[in-house]
Formats: C-alpha cells, structure tokens, sequence
C-alpha cells in the first residue's frame, strides 16, 4: 500500500491513537475470554489477573477532512481505499461516484478472441440456410449455404446474426433448423438453462419466440420430426431427456433415459436414427453412481465418493428407451480412437455415424451397426482438412455432403459425403483470419501464473 501524503495532520496522529487503544482493549478482551477461569481456581488465583471493567465505544469517525485515518490506496489506483470500503459498506461519499468510475476502468491489456467460435452447425437444403452458433461472442450467424470465403479475405460476413442480452442465447452447443418453418433452436450448455426458438426473421438484440426450461448443462439436440419429439443431452444428470417438439416454458418432459444402468458417462452428441428407431450418443466417460429416488418423479441422488473416469464411449439406445435402461449396445475402445466425442449425425441412407471428434482434430465415421472395440469405417484427419477441434457436425443428404464446425480456427467446413483421409474441404466459411487459430477461452473459471514459464494458465 502507499500513502497518499508524506505528512500527518495532529488529528491523524490523534485518529492512529485512538485504533492503537481500541486494539489494546481488543486484545485484552481475546486473552481474558481464553483464560476463563472455574469458580475453584478463580479464588486461588491473584486478584491483580486482567479482568473486563468496562467498555467504553470510541467516537465515530470524523468525516473526511475532520480527523479521518490516513488513507492509502495502490500504486496503481487513484481511488481512495477509504472511500471504496464505504461504497462496499453501502455509505454513501463525497468520493462514491469517482470509486465506481475508477473501478470501471479499462484493463492493461485483454486476452480476447476478436472471432467467432464456431460450437454447432445446422444446414437446411431446401432453402440453403446454414447457422452457426457463436460460443466465444455469444451470437447466432446465418450464411448462404454455398458460400465460400475467399483466401485472400479476411473473413465472410454473416447474412444476419442474432444475440445481446434479450436472446438468452449464450453458451450455445447444439443448434437445429426446422424444416417446415425455418425456425432455429438454440441449446445453451451453460450460463443459461434455455432452449430458445427464433423465426427466420428473428435478427439483432431480440427476445426469443420461444423459450423452454431445461435442465443445466443440457449439451446435444436431436429432433424426429415424424413423431415431434426433441432429444436432448444433459451433462451433469449422465442423461437424455425427450420434449415434445414444441414445448415451452415449465412443460415437462415426456420421457428420460438415466440411471447406473445406462452407460451414460458425461453425455455430448445425440442422433435419432428413425428408419431404425436408434438413439446414438457420445460420451466423454465420466460418471457417478446415483442412487433411485425417494419419490416418484424426483432426482436421483448421487452417491458420494463413486465418482470415476471410463473410456469414450457411444452408446446405442431403442428411440423409445426411457428410465434406467441397458444400452443395445455400446462403441468402446482403442480401437475406436475417440477422443472427446461431441455433436453426431446418422446417415439414414448410407447406415453410417458420424462423430465429430474434438481432441484428435478428426470426424471418425463408423457403422450403425457397430459394437464394442472397433476401428471406425474411415477418418477425416490431416493438416489439408482444415480440422482443428471439430465440435459440430451436421449432413446435407440433398447435396451428399458433411459439415464441421472447427472451433479451434474460426471454419465451418464442408466436406463430401464419402470423404476420407488427409482431403481438403469443397468449401469453407472463415469468421476470422485464415492465419489465427481459436483461443477457446470459453467461461473461464479461474486464472493462474506460471512464474517459471511467464505464463498464464486459464481453465475453462
């Protein structure tokens, strides 16, 4: 701390007086309640023992001015420390107003991505709409579906985007287009614990025309339009909850997929296969044992200590699956190569399943028929891919292609349906430079500094 004069007034001396005896008294006070002697000993004891007589309050601060203590402040603030305790205080100063202006100043410097964060991706072919949802700067973006950024570009720009505070849209993961109205679905994974709808005409800072309440850390989204029901994903529950297609507000869902029995292990991506009436959902593996609730409609509760890390997994459910039900089977292994699987998407046609692998910078195609310890089919891996944590996957089965959102490079990528290997995409959409990769800082939790390494260290 420094002083904010090198000199003292008599009444400062008076004020710094006035604390050392209020301390003295305080102390007085600490060492006779520690010592509380029993009726026995207090009479064998000398009378001359510190003992409480009285206490005497001392006068209230003068106000600034009049006898006010020596105020610091840091090296680096202007605001007196005085004043910004009597605005935490709720104490009204002559100072206040300048405190909340310097405690609203600008930084140093910021470690801020200036680019989208490409976290889900959804095509609709018919009228060549393509979103993307925007983790770092909490936005929704629509672009042509055939655009293409060119390299010498900085970027494409969006045909609209949508987000500010009124969107309650803004750790957004999973993202689907209705095909029938153009409506877009928003999950957010995390600061709000919303699925909001927006019409295709929604555009700004806009309220969302629908809103539903889901559960926190609600992560993937999957809808069967023949039956209007809606599957979604749920984290920190290790489940999959089913909405009809069009509820909203505090409406209940129709049906869940939870339980010790499941092998739902931190669940991510979630795909309805409706010709043969599959649910597929990828795991991240870590998981606690919960116990059945005490009543009939209520949570299970998670069973202390039980905590533990498996393997990536997808896990493959009857799309009528509902409480604590046995997967048909399950995609587990090294063989697989998953890696923090998120958002996956079936080829009803082709039978294959796409996953969207996000720490082998990789979309691994398998099967739906596949089962246990099994090398996927084909991968789409290699510094011509333009793949850098992959986090979103979606197909065009109109136009036979596959599309990643790449969220450690600002791309949305298309590929062909068939692509495999080391091979460059058709088209790609940049938000950003084509030379600057991603920071992913996304809700940072905490911050540290290495000192030996002159870094800092920030998880998310």
């Amino acid at each position: 701390m420094q002083q904010t004069s090198g000199k003292h007034t008599p009444a400062h001396h008076q004020s710094w007086i006035a604390v050392a005896i209020s301390l003295a008294i305080a102390a007085a006070i600490i060492i006779t309640s520690a010592r509380v002697p029993s009726p026995a000993s207090a009479k064998a004891r000398n009378s001359a023992q510190p003992r409480l007589i009285s206490i005497e309050p001392l006068p209230e601060m003068a106000a600034a001015g009049d006898g006010a203590m020596c105020q610091f402040e840091p090296v680096s603030a202007r605001s007196t420390f005085a004043a910004a305790m009597a605005l935490q205080a709720g104490a009204p100063t002559a100072d206040a107003a300048r405190v909340s202006k310097d405690i609203d100043r600008a930084p140093a410097r910021t470690i801020k991505d200036p680019n989208p964060a490409f976290s889900a991706i959804a095509v609709e072919p018919e009228s060549g709409m393509l979103v993307v949802t925007d983790e770092n700067l909490f936005r929704v973006l629509e672009y042509n579906r055939t655009e293409n950024t060119p390299p010498t570009a900085r970027l494409s720009e969006p045909k609209r985007v949508i987000g500010g505070n009124l969107t309650k849209a803004e750790m957004m993961c999973g993202v689907y287009i209705d095909p029938k109205t153009l409506d877009t679905y928003i999950i957010n994974n995390d600061t709000q614990d919303w699925l909001v709808v927006f019409s295709k005409n929604a555009r700004g800072n806009v309220k969302p025309d629908r809103e539903l309440a889901v559960p926190h850390g609600t992560f993937g989204i999957s809808v069967d339009e023949s039956r209007e029901e809606m599957y979604l994903t749920v984290q920190h529950s290790n489940s999959v909850i089913v909405y009809p297609k069009y509820a909203k507000g505090e409406d209940k869902p129709l049906r869940e997929i939870i339980g010790n029995n499941t092998g739902l292990e931190d669940p991510h991506g979630v795909a309805a296969d409706t010709r043969r009436n599959l649910l597929f959902v990828s795991n991240h593996g870590s998981v606690i044992a919960t116990e059945p609730p005490a009543r009939m409609g209520g949570r299970p509760r998670e069973i202390v200590g039980s905590g533990r890390f498996e393997q990536p997994s997808i896990t493959i459910f009857n799309l009528d699956g509902d409480g604590n039900v046995k997967p048909l089977r399950i995609i587990e292994g090294a063989k697989t190569q998953l890696n923090w699987p998120m958002q996956i998407v079936v080829d009803v046609e082709r039978g294959e399943l796409f996953v969207a692998n996000d720490m082998d910078h990789s979309v691994l195609v398998f099967g739906v028929d596949d089962t246990g310890d099994v090398a996927p089919r084909r991968i789409i891996r290699g510094p011509r891919t333009g793949l850098r944590n992959p986090v979103g996957i979606t197909l065009d089965p109109k136009n036979q292609e596959l599309l990643v959102a790449s969220m450690g490079n600002h791309r949305a990528l298309v590929f062909p349906l068939n692509a495999t290997g080391d091979v460059a995409p058709k088209r790609m959409i940049r938000g950003g430079p084509a030379d600057e990769k991603g920071l992913m800082i996304g809700n940072p939790g905490g911050v540290g500094y290495d000192t030996k390494r002159q870094q800092i260290l920030v998880p998310n």
